[in-house]
C-alpha cells in the first residue's frame, strides 16, 4: 500500500516545484526608440544576454527597437504605468519633468567623455531620486558621441543659421538653434531621411553616430565638428517588476546594468571615431567650426545656459556645483 500512494504523492510533488520554478521565471518587454544599426540598442541587446545567462533564463528582457513597441514620448509612461517593464529614453526630453534633465545638453559644461560621465555621476542621485517619485528605477546611462552640425554646404558664417530648418531633438537643442536665429524642427532619428528629403529639415544637430547610422551623406555633405555636448540616453525599469524578482536575479539584473554602462561608454568611445571615419569616406567634409561660427556657438549656448539657472531649483544648481568642483579639483 505505502508504494502506491507515496509515488503519486513524490510525482505531484516534483510537477508543483516545476509549476513553481515556471512561475518565478520572469518575461519583461523593453522598448527603445532607436534602430538595431545603433550602438546603444546594440548594448541593450548585449545587456539582455548577459541577464539571461546570469539568471539561467530566470528572467529575459526582450529589446523592442526603433519605436517598434510605443513611441519615444510614451516610453515613460508606459513604464510608469507598467504597461512594459524597462526603456530607454534621450535623457533630455525629460526636461519637462526637471531642468535636471537637460543638464547634459548645455554648451560648454561637459565636452569630453571624462566630464560627462563625472557630469552623470553627479546628477545621478537628483535623477535617481525623481525617477523613484514616479516608481521607476534607473539601470544605466550612455554617453551619445558630442553633438555637432550636418548641413548641405560648408558652414563659415553664422548668417548662414538664419531661417535655417534645423532638426533638433529635445527642447534645449531647439531652444539653441532659435538662439541661432533659425528655425528648430522636431524629428525622430528614424524620420530623419523623410524629413530631408520632403524638405521639412535643411540641417541637423546630432552626433557622428547618428549620422553615420542614418547615412547623412545621402542628404547633406559637411558635418561641423563642434563638440556642442554630449547627451545621454537612460536606460530604466519598473519599481514593481523590480520587486517581483527575487534577490538573486535582482542582484544579477544591477550587477548586469553596471557592465551595460561601462560597456556602452566605450562602445560610445569607438563608435565616434568609427563613425567619423565613415563619414568621410562617404564623401562628407568633416571640420572643426571657425572663430566667427563659434562666437556664435558660444554666445548662444551661453544665452542657453542663464534660462536654464533661471527655471533649476536649488537641487540641480549643488548637482551642476558639485560636478564642476569635481572637474576642477
Amino acid at each position: 500500500m505505502h508504494k502506491h500512494i507515496t509515488t503519486p504523492l513524490l510525482l505531484v510533488t516534483a510537477c508543483s516545484l516545476a509549476a513553481a520554478a515556471t512561475v518565478q521565471a520572469a518575461e519583461w518587454t523593453m522598448a527603445t526608440p532607436y534602430g538595431d544599426a545603433s550602438f546603444h540598442t546594440q548594448n541593450n541587446k548585449q545587456f539582455a544576454e548577459d541577464v539571461a545567462e546570469a539568471t539561467n533564463g530566470d528572467l529575459t528582457i526582450t529589446v523592442h527597437s526603433g519605436g517598434s513597441l510605443v513611441s519615444h514620448g510614451e516610453i515613460k509612461p508606459s513604464v510608469r504605468r507598467g504597461t512594459i517593464d524597462a526603456g530607454e529614453v534621450f535623457l533630455s526630453i525629460l526636461s519637462n519633468d526637471d531642468p535636471i534633465f537637460e543638464v547634459d545638453t548645455l554648451p560648454g559644461v561637459a565636452g569630453s567623455y571624462e566630464d560627462a560621465y563625472a557630469l552623470w555621476e553627479a546628477t545621478k542621485p537628483m535623477i535617481t531620486e525623481l525617477f523613484a517619485y514616479e516608481g521607476m528605477v534607473p539601470l544605466y546611462a550612455v554617453a551619445w558621441p558630442a553633438q555637432g552640425i550636418y548641413t548641405s554646404e560648408p558652414l563659415t558664417d553664422p548668417d548662414q543659421f538664419d531661417g535655417l530648418r534645423v532638426r533638433a531633438p529635445n527642447i534645449n537643442t531647439q531652444r539653441f538653434v532659435d538662439n541661432l536665429g533659425g528655425s528648430p524642427t522636431e524629428t525622430e532619428e528614424s524620420d530623419i531621411p523623410t524629413a530631408f528629403s520632403t524638405g521639412r529639415v535643411d540641417a541637423m544637430i546630432t552626433s557622428s553616430s547618428t549620422g553615420n547610422s542614418m547615412a547623412a551623406w545621402d542628404y547633406v555633405t559637411d558635418y561641423t565638428d563642434a563638440n556642442l555636448w554630449l547627451p545621454k540616453n537612460i536606460v530604466f525599469m519598473s519599481q514593481r517588476s523590480f520587486d517581483r524578482l527575487d534577490e538573486a536575479t535582482q542582484d544579477a539584473l544591477m550587477e548586469a546594468a553596471a557592465r551595460a554602462e561601462e560597456r556602452g561608454w566605450q562602445m560610445s568611445r569607438e563608435n565616434n571615431e568609427a563613425s567619423l571615419e565613415t563619414l568621410k569616406e562617404n564623401g562628407i567634409s568633416v571640420s572643426e567650426p571657425n572663430e566667427a561660427v563659434s562666437a556664435a556657438l558660444q554666445a548662444a549656448g551661453d544665452e542657453l545656459f542663464a534660462d536654464w539657472e533661471s527655471r533649476a531649483d536649488d537641487d540641480a544648481k549643488q548637482a551642476l556645483e558639485s560636478y564642476r568642483e569635481q572637474r576642477d579639483n
